[in-house]
């Protein structure tokens, strides 16, 4: 069974990142977030690609990230770990020259002075940082908090965290939305994430993947045929169906098959039938010929618009996408 293709535009992803860098004013550093491997495209081509274009500020979750991260960027850029310094992971930040953006007292202890570290507060979101009222240790090189509405600007939250938000020394707010949102959110340095790989809530980005999966075969399926489990579709005119190599073992999530559409260059194509682990099936009747693949993602569905037929968001559909797909680099720092 082949295997479907990936290609992962590392130039969109450049530019992406410059157009959010220029929404802000000169004298703001504009940061990146590569966690999850980079939101499940590469953590390594794409840092590298960030850093070649001007990065110098880089986010991951956690400690583990940081290793193949710094290997990814040499010496020179700064790593920025949001879950701080957990119990043991004191060795793995000092090996990577990682810097924990601290979120509780005990964290402090597990820090333990061995080298420089951010903070982070919490400003209403209620899920990291030093609350209220916490002494915070003295030193961070960055004050960072987190908007938990920043996908819906006019939502009263975003105006309470920013007033919420009295940071010492250089501070960061803002990830996408934020940067979005404008200069009252900026501060010192952003640090936008899903907007580099093309995702909403920047309405401007350029799409960064393109998901074409292989077709494996084709039948003919009479009025009355049915096609897949539970016989949930059955033909109601003579119809060729494709079956094409990837299922929700590859991050194509059962739910999002009634409202699924492929793609044979401009022509649509539906999904029919459910979703299975391997496969889909889709209707191609209308196809004056069948192509060896079909798109899911790409010039004329985002990972936005395939995360609406899933009832889902895009950040799910990006950091779901499978091991198995065959994953090709274009734009820059391809070699």
């Amino acid at each position: 069974m082949g295997a479907g293709c990936l290609e992962i535009d590392l130039g969109a992803i450049v530019a992406n990142w410059r157009a959010l860098d220029g929404v802000s004013a000169p004298g703001i550093e504009t940061g990146a977030v590569v966690k999850a491997d980079a939101y499940g495209l590469g953590i390594a081509p794409v840092a590298a690609a960030l850093a070649e274009a001007g990065a110098r500020s880089f986010f991951v979750a956690q400690a583990a990230e940081a290793g193949p991260l710094r290997q990814a960027l040499g010496t020179g850029p700064q790593i920025f770990v949001f879950s701080g310094c957990m119990a043991g992971d004191g060795p793995l930040l000092e090996a990577a020259q990682a810097t924990p953006l601290l979120n509780a007292p005990e964290q402090v202890l597990h820090w333990a002075e061995r080298g420089a570290f951010g903070v982070q507060l919490d400003t209403g979101m209620h899920r990291l940082g030093f609350q209220p009222g916490v002494a915070l240790p003295e030193g961070a090189v960055l004050t960072i908090s987190h908007l938990a509405c920043a996908d819906e600007p006019e939502h009263p939250q975003n105006a309470a965290q920013l007033a919420a938000f009295q940071p010492e020394g250089r501070a960061s707010l803002a990830a996408t939305g934020g940067t979005v949102m404008g200069p009252a959110y900026h501060f010192d340095l952003t640090r936008p994430g899903i907007g580099l790989y093309g995702g909403l809530p920047f309405e401007g980005a350029r799409p960064v993947v393109r998901l074409s999966l292989p077709v494996i075969q084709v039948r003919d399926v009479p009025v009355g045929g049915a096609v897949g489990y539970g016989a949930t579709w059955v033909a109601k005119r003579p119809s060729r169906v494709a079956t094409v190599s990837a299922g929700y073992a590859d991050g194509l999530i059962r739910a999002m098959g009634p409202q699924l559409t492929l793609w044979a260059d401009d022509l649509p194509c539906p999904h029919v039938g459910r979703v299975s682990m391997d496969l889909l099936t889709v209707d191609v009747t209308d196809l004056p010929e069948v192509p060896e693949s079909l798109d899911i993602l790409g010039p004329h569905q985002t990972i936005d618009q395939l995360a609406h037929a899933a009832g889902t968001i895009g950040y799910e559909i990006l950091t779901s996408l499978g091991a198995r797909y065959e994953r090709r680099y274009i734009g820059a720092n391809t070699a």
